[in-house]
């Protein structure tokens, strides 16, 4: 049974990257309990945008700041408070890492594109994360 308002289930985030010498890199987080790698998402506010949201997690979560492209990459869904959560994902070329941020009792690490498909539980978001260098080439 679901424990938390509608719109709780209605997500957003972003898979931010950056290429370092050449390789594609993508910055993952560990969730409160630090036992699983994820990626910056959280609920939409109802008075802000998926984009808007989703940046303003990327910096509370992971501590960092960078252009996101508008359109979404897609979906997945995660079990959470008794539901069933969307989460649309967006793509965030990061510009700036804090030193010290919001919740940074979260441990971040960049690694290769196929390390981070690797180490998330969720399939939608394995799948995700490996179409991104194709959605940068454009296709």
């Amino acid at each position: 049974m679901k424990t938390k308002p509608d719109y709780f289930y209605i997500q957003s985030g972003v898979i931010p990257y950056r290429i370092e010498d050449g390789v594609m890199q993508v910055l993952l987080i560990t969730s409160r309990s630090g036992r699983r790698w994820v990626i910056p998402k959280g609920v939409i506010e109802p008075d802000l945008t998926p984009t808007t949201s989703a940046a303003m997690e990327a910096l509370e979560e992971a501590g960092i700041e960078g252009p996101i492209l508008p359109a979404s990459i897609g979906t997945y869904e995660r079990q959470k408070w008794g539901g069933t959560c969307s989460v649309e994902v967006f793509v965030m070329k990061v510009e700036t890492v804090f030193e010290t941020w919001i919740e940074s009792y979260r441990r971040r690490e960049w690694m290769t594109v196929e390390e981070a498909a690797a180490r998330v539980e969720e399939e939608g978001l394995k799948h995700l994360i490996r179409r991104v260098p194709a959605v940068l080439a454009g296709g």
